[in-house]
């Protein structure tokens, strides 16, 4: 059969997106895997797909599969760009949507620009459930990695981040020390390991080793983890922008158990079908 599908990008990070609602097909971790290949598939870091929803109170239901065929509970540039699809695809004509991940229920706002404004709910903090296995919470623990022992703040986003603060984020080893991090014991579902170079309270600048796909250009829930971990230490005020590789996103977040606040782009790149 052949698969329409849409290739789409929130600054950088990419992604295949799939309507399972007026196409028949179900998407396996195999079948993720081979579309994200971007030797011998479409290629991505992520492919996402739309599904009716199971929950009466949300419009859709939203799925996401690692470029390694794993499938995680939430993605904030995928977010966006979900938003946008459903209504490019004539699914829905709302601007505010609401859909199901497997980390609970996403609000989604398309604003005016374009941009979409997507609430991220609050940033969990209590070790057990990130999950981090540590004796307390804290505003940030010392994890020791190949002979090194970093600060890191532990901060799940419906999706477990570990954010370490470093002083020159170029020239930072982000492609060995990430998956040391990423594959940590007392991170027992793997973790997406966050780099963070603060500039002043109002800025920071991020790189991100993604849990199933490698640095990536962009992380959404990897940002709003950033900004929750800086704000926790002192460091950061409550409207930060943060500098990706691929492009700023505008994080907020007034603390303890307020919504962590994204607001970023999101494009389609192009369109096609791929014989599955």
């Amino acid at each position: 059969m052949r698969l329409r599908f849409t290739k789409m990008e929130g600054i950088g990070n990419d992604f295949v997106m799939i309507d399972a609602i007026s196409q028949k097909i179900t998407v396996t971790p195999e079948r993720a895997r081979k579309l994200a290949d971007r030797h011998f598939g479409v290629g991505c870091d992520q492919v996402l797909v739309v599904e009716s929803p199971t929950n009466p109170d949300t419009d859709f239901r939203y799925r996401i599969f690692n470029s390694d065929g794993t499938e995680v509970e939430n993605c904030g540039n995928g977010a966006r760009c979900f938003a946008l699809f459903v209504r490019q695809r004539q699914l829905t004509s709302k601007t505010t949507i609401c859909v199901e991940t497997a980390a609970g229920i996403l609000t989604l706002h398309v604003n005016d620009d374009n941009q979409v404004t997507v609430n991220m709910g609050a940033p969990e903090l209590t070790p057990s459930n990130i999950p981090f296995t540590a004796d307390k919470q804290l505003a940030y623990y010392p994890l020791r990695v190949a002979d090194q022992t970093f600060d890191i703040g532990a901060v799940s986003m419906g999706n477990p981040h570990a954010i370490t603060l470093v002083e020159d984020l170029t020239h930072f080893p982000v492609d060995t020390i990430g998956p040391l991090i990423e594959s940590h014991k007392q991170f027992p579902s793997r973790v997406n390991a966050g780099f963070m170079q603060i500039i002043d309270r109002k800025t920071v600048r991020l790189r991100v080793y993604e849990r199933g796909a490698g640095e990536t250009l962009a992380c959404g829930t990897g940002a709003c983890a950033a900004v929750v971990s800086g704000i926790l230490r002192g460091l950061l005020d409550p409207t930060v922008a943060v500098e990706l590789p691929g492009g700023t996103l505008r994080i907020q977040w007034e603390g303890a158990q307020n919504p962590v606040m994204m607001t970023g782009p999101a494009t389609s790149v192009f369109h096609g079908q791929v014989k599955v």
